[in-house]
């Protein structure tokens, strides 16, 4: 017993770590954390902006499939007669069950949507819309994306770079 008391004689007090210890862990953590987070921003910010790419494409794609698999109403001017529920029956010019139903409302990876600009005709007395363009703006500019992209029936994909859609860029 008497052992035990001299060693802690000899070192008192070192069971943990001193306060200046953990404020020099918890300051270097501060220092990382401030380096890693807008890099984490900005990586989301490009995947966000890859995946609206992509979903523009997917667009583009189920409208070429809707102007042959109905042909006399041409394009489609609306996401939602794109998408439609695959349990509810066979696919119509309502419901084309081209796009998955998370893309047909218009929100998709922190971007907004629509099928806008549509140029319609009429043949005998049915309205057919021979032309439209896709947009994809950011929910919140420089949060969620920095740049708008747009499409249409060429699909051809440029960008705003300024978020809107005034897109002039093409992507490279």
């Amino acid at each position: 017993m008497k052992a035990l008391d001299r060693l802690r004689a000899v070192r008192p007090n070192e069971d943990g770590f001193t306060l200046i210890e953990l404020l020099i862990v918890m300051s270097v953590m501060l220092i990382l954390m401030t380096l890693a987070v807008p890099q984490l921003l900005k990586l989301r910010k490009q995947a966000n902006e890859t995946s609206a790419i992509q979903s523009l494409r997917t667009i583009g794609q189920a409208e070429l499939q809707y102007n042959s698999a109905f042909p006399a109403n041409g394009f489609s001017c609306s996401l939602p007669t794109l998408g439609g529920d695959p349990k509810s029956g066979a696919p119509t010019a309502q419901a084309a069950q081209l796009i998955t139903p998370d893309l047909s409302t218009g929100q998709k990876a922190g971007y907004t949507f629509a099928i806008v600009n549509c140029t319609k005709v009429t043949v005998n007395n049915q309205d057919m819309y021979t032309s439209y363009e896709i947009t994809a703006t950011p929910n919140a500019i420089g949060k969620t994306g920095d740049r708008g992209f747009c499409t249409d029936e060429n699909n051809t994909i440029r960008y705003d770079p300024a978020g809107g859609v005034n897109c002039t860029q093409p992507i490279q």
